[in-house]
């Protein structure tokens, strides 16, 4: 069981002096509050970066976004008619083979575009449109695979190409 200290406080004060209030207005020493000077920020080690610079940088990013955007649209539609003679599972695993191969080109070709990032940025370059280069060049390649072997199937949707 635990044991209990017992208190060392001082004896309760009668019952009239407890329920007495003080009705003098005593001045009350309050703590004047330390005023707190502002903290700079720690200085990063990267350069200041001009406007110019920055609107370079913006620039090469967005032709990145929308290169690789382009990529995947042309690769989608690429992979359905260079892997339509592989059949079954190797066909899936050599389009998605042949997308990563792609982007990492692209990645290639983003560091030869000499992008003059912070490093906190650097991974700007592998990252920039990612997502949308991954589900645009799934969907481009499942769409244009669709469309041209609908023809092949007894049921379904007829085909849209004569």
């Amino acid at each position: 069981m635990a044991k209990f200290k017992k208190k060392k406080s001082q004896p309760t004060l009668g019952s009239d002096e407890s329920k007495k209030e003080s009705t003098k207005d005593e001045p009350v020493d309050i703590p004047e509050i330390e005023k707190s000077e502002p903290v700079p920020e720690t200085p990063s080690t990267d350069p200041p970066i001009s406007e110019a610079a920055k609107s370079e940088k913006d620039r090469k990013l967005s032709k990145l976004f929308w290169m690789r955007i382009v990529l995947a649209f042309i690769a989608g539609t690429a992979a359905t008619f260079l892997f339509d003679d592989i059949e079954g599972e190797e066909r899936r695993w050599t389009s998605i083979g042949f997308m990563v191969i792609l982007f990492i080109g692209s990645i290639i070709v983003a560091k030869g575009m000499n992008m003059q990032l912070p490093s906190s940025d650097k991974k700007k370059i592998v990252t920039q449109a990612l997502g949308s280069y991954i589900f645009l060049y799934l969907f481009t390649w499942i769409l244009t695979y669709t469309i041209v072997n609908a023809g092949n199937v007894t049921s379904g949707i007829p085909s849209l190409l004569p």
